[in-house]
């Protein structure tokens, strides 16, 4: 029932009286409009810089498990991203203050738990990884000094491959270390669970070392869906 440019409405025996306007078709174009605003953040190259953001901090470490990427992995959550991607899974880590200080002590600690034979490598993530080349960059020249490439390297990034490569000198030199990058921004309405190591189908698993060789977008050989 209309009255008076109100509408009543009765759910479960209640009555409310609620404004025309609130449920008509332009307020759905409005919301529509509002949505479109969430969307993640676009940088343009070198505007944010690990150098300026990073305080060094760590999410959390997750050693073996088997999410990460293929095979057992060890991984470590840095913290602090400026995408701020809706609907991300691990908003926590968006803070750059969150979590405890990356230590000497647990970077020995990763070194060791990679000894393992059955543990197939590392995955960076986060946070945003290439946000925290002071954490990361050390580690990874680590791993290569220590274990060559008999450990893989995997990292996840909103940035796109080609925004990396167009980026700082750090995030260049951090994605010429890794085998793997699941690139992007998280869209969530591009959301798939089926999809393989990644939210959304806009995402890539990139063979990094191919990709750079080649000069274009090498997809994993691995890839599923």
């Amino acid at each position: 029932m209309e009255n008076n440019g109100l509408i009543r409405i009765t759910v479960g025996g209640d009555t409310a009286f609620v404004a025309t306007e609130t449920v008509s078709p332009k307020s759905k174009h409005r919301s529509r409009a509002t949505n479109k605003l969430l969307r993640p953040k676009d940088p343009k190259p070198k505007e944010w810089l690990a150098s300026e953001l990073s305080k060094q901090k760590i999410a959390d470490y997750k050693p073996f498990n088997f999410v990460d990427g293929e095979g057992v992995r060890c991984s470590l959550y840095v913290s602090g991203c400026k995408f701020a991607c809706p609907g991300c899974y691990n908003k926590v880590a968006q803070n750059f203050n969150y979590g405890f200080d990356y230590t000497k002590e647990l970077e020995d600690q990763i070194i060791s738990d990679l000894s393992h034979d059955y543990v197939q490598g590392l995955t960076l993530l986060g946070g945003e990884p290439f946000l925290n080349t002071q954490v990361c960059l050390p580690l990874v020249e680590r791993i290569r000094k220590e274990y060559g490439t008999s450990k893989d390297i995997w990292s996840w990034s909103g940035y796109t491959f080609e925004e990396l490569l167009l980026d700082s000198k750090d995030k260049l030199e951090l994605l010429s270390k890794i085998d793997i990058l699941v690139d992007g921004r998280f869209q969530e309405e591009l959301k798939d669970l089926t999809l393989q190591f990644r939210g959304s189908s806009n995402q890539r698993i990139i063979d990094v070392q191919r990709s750079l060789a080649a000069g274009e977008v090498v997809i994993w050989d691995k890839l599923e869906r």
